[in-house]
C-alpha cells in the first residue's frame, strides 16, 4: 500500500505551512502560497497520511530552493527561460515535481449543470474545460487521503444561467449563493476534509464575472479557499497571495481553430486596435480621447462595416485591452494568439500567472491618466523593444494555448474526446 511506504520525515516546526500554486489543471507546487494545514511531529507516533503528504511537500519544496539556486532540470520536451519568467528554473522544476507526485481529489456529489459542467465556448469557457479535464487528469485520485488538494466542481456561470432570477425583487445573489453554501455543508458533513482546514486546501474556479461574489457565499471560501479567478480584482477581495488570477480565453467553436499565428511584424501597418462596448469607468475615456481620431490609434465601441476584428489584430503591433465592467478580458489572450503586444489598461487587476510570467516583458501597462498620451508612449518604444516584446510574447503564448489533445507544459488542458465537445454548452 503506497501509505504504507517508508517516507522519512523531516522536522516540522510548528507554524510550517504546506504550500501550493495552482496554475490551470496543471497544478505546480510554489513557496508562494499557503494552505494551513499543520503537522506535529515532536511526539513519536504512527505517521498519518497527512504526515506523509506533508513530508513529501518539504522533499518537494527542498528541489524547488535548489532549482531556485540555479541548478539546471533535464527535460527533452520544453524548458522555460528567459525575463518573461521571474524564476525559470523554480518553475520548472515546480511543474515537474507536479507531474510526479500531485494528486488532485475531486467531489463527486452534485449533479449538472451547476456541478461537474461547464460552458465550453464562449468566454467562460476555461470553466468547462477546467472542470472536464480535473475530472479526467491523471493527477485525479479516487482517495482522498492521497490528495494534496481538494476541487469544488461548480461552474459559477451555470449558476447564473440557471438560477439566477433576473427580474426578482428579493436578493438575487441568495439562491446562487446558498446552492454554494449547501454544497459545502453536504461535502463537509460527509468528509473530513473541508472541516479539516477550514476549506484552506479547496479550490474552485470562475471565469464569470459574478465569481468573486459568489464566493462570499461561505466565509471559508472566500477567506481561506483557493480561488481561480478570471476577474481577479484586488479591490473586490482577490488575494494574490492565496487566490490565482486565470485568463479568460474566448473559444467561439471550443478550439482555437483559426485563432492562433498572424504576419510578422513588417506586415502590422496600425499602431495600435482596439473594437468592443463602452463600459465601465475606463473605456468611455479611452474612446473619447481616441474614436475615429487617428488612422494609426484604431478605436472603435463598433467596427466599419466590412472589417474583421480578427484581421484587425492580425494588422496591428498593439492591442488595447482595458477593463470593461470588470478588469477579465479575453482581449489579452486575443492579442498574444495573433502576435500582437498587448496593452493592459486597468485598475486592481493581477494579470494571469503574474507569480511565474513578468507581463511586464512581453506587454504595454500603462495607467488610465496615459491615455490620452497613448499614440506618443507607443510611438516612445523603439523598433528594437516592440520586436523583443513580440517574439516574448509568442513565446509565451503556448502557456495559454488550449489544445486538442493536450500538451503536456501548457497550462490549460482541455477536453480530448471529440464527443465532449458536442456537449458542451
Amino acid at each position: 500500500m503506497e501509505d504504507e511506504m517508508d517516507v522519512q520525515l523531516p522536522d516540522i516546526a510548528k507554524e510550517d505551512n504546506l504550500n501550493a500554486t495552482f496554475s490551470g489543471p496543471d497544478l505546480f507546487l510554489s513557496t508562494n502560497q499557503t494552505i494551513g494545514i499543520h503537522v506535529d511531529t515532536r511526539n513519536n507516533k504512527t505517521y498519518t497520511s497527512l504526515d506523509r503528504l506533508e513530508a513529501r511537500l518539504s522533499q518537494v519544496r527542498a528541489a524547488i530552493k535548489e532549482a531556485n539556486s540555479g541548478n539546471s532540470t533535464h527535460d527533452p520536451e520544453y524548458v522555460p527561460y528567459g525575463p518573461m519568467y521571474w524564476n525559470a528554473a523554480a518553475f520548472h522544476r515546480s511543474y515537474l515535481e507536479m507531474e510526479k507526485q500531485f494528486k488532485v481529489f475531486v467531489y463527486e456529489e452534485g449533479e449538472p449543470p451547476i456541478f461537474h459542467n461547464g460552458p465550453c465556448k464562449n468566454i467562460y469557457s476555461m470553466e468547462g474545460n477546467f472542470i472536464y479535464h480535473m475530472e479526467t487528469t491523471k493527477f485525479r485520485t479516487k482517495n482522498p487521503e492521497k490528495a494534496h488538494t481538494f476541487f469544488l466542481p461548480m461552474s459559477a456561470a451555470m449558476m447564473v444561467r440557471f438560477i439566477y432570477e433576473r427580474n426578482t425583487k428579493v436578493d438575487h445573489w441568495r439562491p446562487m449563493k446558498q446552492t454554494i453554501r449547501d454544497y459545502i455543508d453536504l461535502v463537509g458533513g460527509k468528509y473530513p476534509f473541508w472541516n479539516r482546514s477550514r476549506g484552506a486546501d479547496h479550490f474552485t474556479l470562475a471565469c464569470h464575472d459574478w465569481g468573486p461574489e459568489l464566493s462570499k457565499a461561505h466565509p471559508y471560501l472566500f477567506k481561506n479557499s483557493i480561488r481561480a479567478l478570471c476577474n481577479a480584482n484586488t479591490s473586490e477581495g482577490f488575494n494574490p497571495s492565496k487566490d490565482v488570477s486565470i485568463p479568460e480565453i474566448l473559444l467561439p467553436d471550443g478550439t482555437t481553430r483559426g485563432i492562433l499565428n498572424g504576419p510578422s511584424p513588417r506586415y502590422r501597418p496600425v499602431l495600435a486596435f482596439f473594437a468592443g462596448g463602452v463600459h465601465g469607468p475606463i473605456r468611455p475615456i479611452l474612446l473619447k480621447h481616441w474614436q475615429d481620431k487617428d488612422p494609426d490609434i484604431q478605436v472603435h465601441q463598433y467596427l466599419p462595416k466590412g472589417v474583421s476584428y480578427m484581421a484587425m489584430l492580425r494588422q496591428s503591433k498593439y492591442c488595447i485591452s482595458p477593463s470593461g465592467y470588470e478588469v477579465a478580458s479575453p482581449r489579452m489572450v486575443e492579442a498574444l494568439y495573433t502576435g500582437c503586444v498587448p496593452v493592459l489598461i486597468k485598475d486592481h487587476y493581477v494579470a494571469p500567472f503574474s507569480d511565474v510570467l513578468n507581463w511586464k516583458s512581453f506587454a504595454v501597462i500603462l495607467a488610465v491618466e496615459d491615455i490620452p498620451n497613448l499614440k506618443n508612449i507607443l510611438n516612445g518604444i523603439s523598433t528594437r523593444q516592440y520586436l523583443r516584446m513580440q517574439r516574448r510574447g509568442k513565446q509565451v503564448r503556448r502557456h495559454f494555448e488550449v489544445n486538442f489533445p493536450p500538451k503536456r507544459d501548457e497550462y490549460w488542458k482541455a477536453h480530448t474526446k471529440r464527443h465532449y465537445m458536442d456537449d458542451c454548452n
